[in-house]
């Protein structure tokens, strides 16, 4: 069954106030917003695709999004389960593959082109793939705390840890995932931003999963799709510019090897984040919109 948010959960997100629109992936409804833009449509406009991951929601995008607005189009959306986008109940729905058709639908439908990739997290398990398989779509990638695991990488006793305290713990608290994820201290009514679009368990299947999803073998399910997108990085011939947290334990040791694979990266500063952990939009978003612009324009 497919579930969707009341929009009243979202009355008192606070510093957010974009007018959300929808784009229809298949029986879904994606959610985004937007900002910034000249309304030329003839393709040559700067357009900055910012993408979160696993629990959070365009929201996390608040802080950078007024400075990469007086550079270009800036399109946020929310991935299926998360934000205000529809929602499967059936945890069984979910997989690398309905995530990742339901962002190249919303890419294609909006026809989005000449894009800064500006993902982290599970926003770049699904955006860097998408980027490597629809090159003409995308100019730049920015890629944040985040990897591409094919199945082949070791994960840490921790992450398995985390794993299955989200796929089975009997009360998810999402703003408290959210705040022990950043360096910086949130406000409650940032974390209650956060707890918004799960309003109780019938919401929360695609934040109780997405870890699960995250191949450990290659032959586990998205694995190949993974193995392809390394394969093709390792040709990408764009800019790339590498922004990882310093204090983020869970992929802080995936960026130099990132970094180095990818054969435009090492063209760029070689910049580590200072004071921000895996949530490094929350504790860091105007720097890192402000390198994020220089890179831009110097490239």
């Amino acid at each position: 069954m497919v579930v969707r948010v009341s929009e009243e959960r979202f009355a008192d997100v606070p510093d957010f106030d974009y007018e959300p629109k929808y784009v229809d992936v298949g029986e879904l409804r994606m959610a985004y917003v937007e900002a910034g833009g000249n309304g030329d449509d003839g393709g040559d406009e700067e357009t900055f695709l910012c993408l979160h991951g696993e629990p959070t929601w365009s929201f996390l995008y608040r802080k950078m999004m007024p400075i990469l607005a007086e550079r270009g189009r800036v399109v946020v959306p929310d991935l299926i389960g998360c934000g205000r986008s529809d929602r499967y109940e059936d945890r069984d729905a979910y997989s690398i593959e309905m995530h990742y058709d339901a962002l190249e639908t919303f890419v294609e439908e909006l026809d989005l082109t000449n894009v800064t990739l500006v993902c982290q997290d599970w926003g770049g398990v699904l955006g860097l793939p998408l980027a490597v398989h629809r090159p003409e779509r995308f100019a730049r990638l920015v890629p944040m705390n985040t990897g591409v695991p094919d199945g082949t990488q070791e994960m840490s006793d921790r992450w398995h840890e985390f794993a299955e305290m989200v796929a089975t713990a009997d009360d998810l608290d999402i703003g408290r995932l959210v705040r022990n994820g950043c360096y910086r201290e949130l406000s409650e009514e940032v974390v209650d931003a956060y707890r918004a679009p799960f309003p109780n368990e019938r919401y929360m299947a695609a934040a109780r999963t997405f870890p699960g999803l995250v191949p450990t073998s290659p032959d586990d399910p998205g694995a190949e799709l993974m193995a392809e997108t390394q394969e093709r990085l390792g040709e990408w011939e764009k800019p790339a510019f590498v922004l990882f947290g310093r204090e983020d334990p869970i992929t802080s040791h995936d960026r130099d090897p990132l970094r180095h694979h990818i054969p435009t990266a090492t063209e760029q500063p070689d910049v580590w984040i200072d004071d921000a952990a895996h949530f490094l939009q929350e504790d860091a978003g105007e720097e890192i919109a402000e390198r994020i612009v220089e890179f831009v324009d110097r490239t």
